[in-house]
């Protein structure tokens, strides 16, 4: 056995010993009503929160999209590979978010990377400790100085950024995805405006609103198609001089092949519906599931801290032999001590799945 050989089997041996193996389940159906092993069960795991992946107007589009444009881009976008649905998501995306334009990437994680990445090279970055992967390995593809502040700690944030000598970027999430709790845009507004650092806002799990930023405060932010649109895809927004430059200097968007046409009219199909009282109703219900499971929580991912790895496991073999399925959130991703239940709320849920989730969860 090679060096390198006893060195991945001494990883997986690791991983197994911590009690931290993982393995990738396989669902049929359409969500948020699978079957797994044969069994059926309802997903609370789904960032799905408005139901539109499976919704008919979304689907008619992808398909017609997928005869019209083919299954691929065919190459990166700037080799040709920009096609006719994603000028039209571009500018849809750019209607409403009530930017001056947009640029699409093939992931929300591209989008954060290419982001940081391309704005931070040469400034100060400083993040909130909570702030997803993606915006960290966007700060270290930037090679610049990362500042880390705790998390909503605003007056450390300030203090940081007074401290430094040329350009700063102060990025955060706005929905944060284990917790689903919120940023204070107006206080890191307030503070980039008072600073003259640029603001990046990570809005990837907004949905029931999405706080403005002045018109006097340098912003861009970055959101995906994954998520409340129920496609795929990432995307950024801004002034135009934000989103040229992405284009001519953004490594995670020149050197990928574009979006699946299909993606990006699903897509535009997903965003038109969320601008319609249709979208306004679904809203409500996922506001009124939401509210079931915790009254008044400010987003749809709701954590049920259990603490212990071995009794978050077990909490969610529980809630899946009772047929929902809720995944056990452990280290590396929430630190040690801190392993959840995190359950996702879709409006998509029928009542009473919502309420037998509620039930078995008091009984835990």
């Amino acid at each position: 056995m090679s060096g390198w050989e006893s060195w991945a089997d001494a990883q997986l041996r690791e991983i197994e010993d911590q009690g931290r193996w993982r393995r990738l389940r396989v669902l049929d159906g359409s969500g948020p009503r699978f079957v797994l092993d044969g069994r059926p069960v309802v997903s609370f795991a789904s960032n799905d929160y408005l139901g539109l992946s499976a919704h008919p107007h979304v689907r008619v589009a992808a398909a017609e999209a997928l005869a019209r444009s083919g299954a691929g881009a065919g190459s990166s976008r700037l080799i040709v590979g920009s096609l006719r649905p994603h000028a039209e998501l571009e500018e849809a995306i750019a209607e409403w978010t009530g930017a001056e334009a947009a640029l699409v990437f093939a992931s929300g994680y591209q989008a954060n990377v290419g982001v940081i990445a391309t704005l931070g090279a040469g400034a100060l970055i400083v993040s909130d400790e909570l702030n997803h992967a993606s915006i960290i390995d966007g700060a270290r593809l930037a090679r610049s100085q990362v500042a880390v502040y705790r998390h909503g700690n605003l007056d450390q944030a300030a203090d940081l950024l007074a401290g430094a000598s040329g350009r700063a970027l102060l990025v955060s999430d706005t929905v944060f995805s284990m917790d689903g709790d919120l940023a204070d845009v107006a206080s890191l507004s307030e503070i980039c405006g008072r600073t003259g650092a640029l603001l990046v806002l990570d809005d990837a799990h907004a949905v029931f609103d999405r706080p403005a930023v002045p018109p006097s405060v340098s912003c861009v932010r970055v959101g995906t198609m994954s998520k409340t649109l129920g496609s795929q895809g990432g995307f950024a927004v801004g002034d135009r001089r934000w989103i040229d430059l992405l284009v001519n200097r953004a490594r995670s968007f020149i050197f990928s092949t574009g979006l699946a046409p299909s993606s990006a009219a699903a897509a535009q199909a997903a965003v038109e519906i969320c601008r319609s009282p249709e979208g306004d109703r679904l809203r409500s219900v996922l506001r009124t599931h939401t509210d079931a499971i915790r009254i008044g929580h400010p987003a749809p991912i709701v954590p049920v801290v259990v603490g212990d790895e071995a009794a978050a496991v077990a909490a969610s073999d529980h809630l899946l032999a009772a047929g929902l399925l809720v995944p056990a959130i452990r280290p590396p991703t929430v630190p040690p001590g801190t392993c959840r239940l995190r359950v996702s709320l879709s409006a998509a849920h029928h009542h009473d799945e919502v309420g037998r989730l509620a039930k078995v969860l008091a009984e835990l």
